[in-house]
Formats: C-alpha cells, structure tokens, sequence
C-alpha cells in the first residue's frame, strides 16, 4: 500500500468504518420512518402516505395535479412519486423510503469512490452521512434526497464528462428546479465549458417537450407559488415572530401546504426577500465576469454558495432543503483544495439545528415562544453566517490571478487536480 492511498483513504479497508456508520445511522433513520421509534412533534411521514399517494393516484391518470395548491414541482418531480410503482409488493409509503435508502447508498459509493482520487479526501463522505443523519426521519420523508443524489452525481462528472454533467444538471432541474444553479461555476469558454452548457440546455428542453407532452399541466408550477406568502421558518418570518411579541395583529395559516404568516405587512416582507433573492443573483453575475482565477473546485464552491444564498434569502426554508446544501457541501469538502469549509460546517451544523426545529420543537415555533425564537434565530443566522463567508471566500478565490497560473487561468496544481473531482 502506498503513501498516497493510505492519505486519501482508498482502500476497501479505509471505507469500512464510514459504511458502518452509514448503516447504523440509516437504521435508526429507517425505524424512525417507519414509526418503530417515535420522534417528538409531527409526524412526518404524511406527506409521503397522503400527499405523494394521493399525487402518485393523480399522475397515473395521465395529467398532473392541476387543482392541488399544494403542487408546486416541475414535471419531473412525477418520476420521483411513481417510482415506487418499482416495488409493488410493498405499500407505497414502505417503497418510497426503501429507495430512497438505496439513493442514499448510491450517493456514499459516490463520496467513497471520489475519496480514492488524488487531492481528495473522505470528508465528503462522512459530511454525507453525518448531514443526512442530523436532518432525521425528515430526510427519507421527502423526495429532496432523490434530487440531490443527482446534483452530487453532476458536480462529480463536470470535470471529465461535461456532457453526463449537463445532462444530470438537466434532470435535476425538471425534478426540483434548484440544480439549474449548478451552472453558475460552470466556465463559459472552452470545449468542455460549451460541452456542458449545450447539454443541459438541450436536454432541458426535450425533457420539458417531452413532459408537456405526455400530460397536461406540466408547466402548471411556474405560477403555482404567486400568492405565497412567508413561510415561518424562513428568514424573513423572524420579523414577524418577534412583532407577535409586540401586539402585531397576524397569524399563522396553513396556505400552498405549509404554515405561513397572513396578515399586515406579510406582502411587504415577501417582496423584500424577493428583492435579496435578486441581490444575491445580482452578486452571483458579478462575481461571474469579475473571476479570473478558474480553480479546479470553482464548480462545486460556486454550486454551493449559489443554492445556499437562494436557499436563506427565500421565502420558504422547508427543513428538507437543507439535504441540498448538505449534498453540495459534501462535494466542497471532498476535494482538499476547496475553499468552503468553515461554510459547509456551518451547514451542518444548522442542519443539526434544524432537527430541533422540526419536528420535536415545531409547535414552539409556530407559537413563536422564546423556544421556538430561539432556535430560528441561530438556524436562520447559521445559514446567513455560512453565505457571508461562503461568498468571501469564493471572490477571494477567483477574483484576482495568483502568481504562477497559465494562460487559461489555471495553476498546474489546480490543472492537475481537475480530473479528481470525479466518482
């Protein structure tokens, strides 16, 4: 065995303590859905018994679920809720959290065939199973993992299969939307630049044809979310849980199947994270033209801080959205070159938080008592903290041209660590 594979871990040997533990945590994850350990608060498996069922029952007559407020999903995301169709000797719930536990294995043979490259490291792996883990029985509740899977799939092909890469982004994006962010550190010049960017779009578009048309109200979701409203666990919802304290007149509703705040000032604090949401890509665009230094991590650092931003400046911040940022994450710290470490343990750590917050601690924030506060306050300043330095480290990174780089913006040492973000 040589130096270099004990360092990075690429042994069957080395992986066997990082499958242990991802074993061990997933059982615990498993009983939990399954309601053989009972987890304080709610329960969190409806949404797959009666809200994916119930889509599942829509989408086989051949049309989406138009009348639903509650659908809020590209056409893709049809895939993600009949595919437990693929296990027909189990109930529907029971199928739905047995893939996503095969998913969820796929996704640490990723991590753990990445560790094997030179320049990389097992962190990602073990990222992968601890972020998974802190989220609880929320992870295997939703159909978010699915999505994620696919957008670690995309940023490990980038650097040697752009044209795999702008496929998975483009599967991505009809699944959930959000992996379409990944194209943000994808260079604009270069043969394998112009690879990946043809792919996803091309691919974009003929699944979208494809969708439209094999069932109608595919495109249904680009207006489905315009009288949203502010979620409470959202960044924004903090103002309205502290004026609660002071008389404000508001309440919270279940509206477009989640808890948000109705009443004065809501729409004045909805377009106020619209207009973070367009500040934070304002940001994005200028650091794109201002970057000169192309590392070989600038796709991942720049995936992550891209769909972190998006994610904290939202409107809503589902507890399952932090899987995506836990999978980014996961990437970043794969490769020892990155840049957003101290941002992607901040991740992890809000996304411990975030257990707390939902679902033992949910009725106490929906109250919006001094528990419930408190714990919005340091998950909603965890993610905040993590984009600030998150986007310092990125234009640090990339906005000036170190000594020693070549002509096309690389360093040899970065030239030659490009093949190893890659399963």
């Amino acid at each position: 065995m040589t130096r270099n594979s004990r360092s990075t871990g690429g042994t069957p040997r080395a992986a066997a303590l990082p499958v242990a533990v991802w074993a061990a945590t997933r059982a615990v994850l498993l009983l939990c859905v399954l309601k053989v350990l009972v987890v304080p608060g709610s329960d969190v498996t409806g949404d797959v018994s009666v809200i994916y069922q119930g889509w599942s029952d829509v989408l086989k007559t051949g049309t989406f679920p138009r009348d639903d407020v509650a659908w809020q999903y590209p056409p893709g995301a049809a895939l993600a809720l009949l595919s437990p169709a693929l296990l027909p000797f189990l109930g529907y719930p029971h199928a739905f959290f047995v893939l996503l536990l095969a998913v969820d294995a796929a996704v640490l043979v990723q991590f753990l065939r990445a560790a094997r490259r030179p320049g990389n490291r097992r962190a990602g792996a073990w990222a992968w199973i601890a972020g998974v883990a802190l989220l609880g029985p929320t992870a295997y509740a939703r159909y978010d993992l699915m999505v994620t899977a696919v957008a670690v799939a995309a940023l490990f092909a980038a650097a040697r299969r752009p044209r795999v890469a702008g496929a998975l982004i483009a599967c991505g994006t009809l699944l959930k939307v959000w992996p379409a962010l990944l194209l943000c550190g994808a260079a604009v010049r270069g043969g394998q630049a112009r690879a990946l960017w043809w792919s996803a779009a091309v691919c974009t578009a003929a699944l979208t044809v494809c969708c439209v048309a094999a069932a109608p109200g595919a495109l249904g979701f680009l207006t489905a979310q315009r009288g949203r409203g502010t979620e409470v666990e959202s960044l924004g919802a903090l103002v309205f849980h502290v004026a609660r304290h002071f008389g404000w007149s508001g309440h919270v509703l279940l509206n477009y199947g989640s808890m948000e705040f109705v009443g004065p000032l809501v729409p004045q604090v909805s377009a106020a994270a619209l207009a973070l949401s367009c500040a934070a890509f304002g940001w994005l665009l200028l650091w794109r033209v201002r970057a000169r230094a192309l590392t070989a991590t600038l796709c991942a650092d720049a995936a992550f801080t891209a769909v972190l931003l998006f994610t904290t400046t939202s409107r809503v911040i589902s507890p399952q959205y932090l899987l995506w940022l836990v999978g980014l994450a996961a990437v970043c710290l794969t490769v020892r070159a990155g840049r957003q470490g101290l941002p992607a343990v901040l991740v992890l750590l809000a996304t411990g938080v975030t257990f707390l917050e939902f679902p033992p601690g949910f009725a106490h924030v929906v109250a919006s008592d001094g528990t419930g506060l408190t714990v919005l306050l340091l998950r909603n300043g965890l993610l905040v903290a993590a984009c600030l330095l998150a986007c310092r480290r990125l234009w640090r990174a990339t906005a000036a041209r170190p000594p020693g780089h070549r002509r096309d913006g690389r360093s040899a040492a970065t030239a030659a660590a490009v093949s190893s973000v890659r399963p």
